[in-house]
């Protein structure tokens, strides 16, 4: 059946393939020197944020909630999250 404009978006759920997400939108802010290979967000209608990996933008998105990710940007600002690099 065909979408329309009065219909609620379809719901986002974590590991939903990230094609289902569609191509646009979609932004590597933590780009490097590492060839290429970085992770892609992108902010959808409800305020959430998916991540995929650009090696493989058809593969598993994970869709987090605005608190996640304030919760875990803050945690990785203060040091929190070092440990996984160290």
């Amino acid at each position: 059946m065909a979408s329309t404009a009065s219909e609620e978006p379809e719901p986002v759920y974590s590991g939903m393939p990230a094609e289902d997400l569609g191509t646009e939108g979609w932004h590597k802010p933590w780009s490097g020197t590492n060839g290429g290979s970085c992770v892609e967000v992108k902010r959808l209608h409800d305020g959430s944020v998916a991540f995929r990996q650009s090696r493989d933008p058809g593969g598993p998105a994970l869709v987090y909630t605005r608190d996640e990710m304030v919760s875990f940007l803050e945690g990785a600002k203060a040091g929190q999250a070092d440990f996984l690099v160290a």
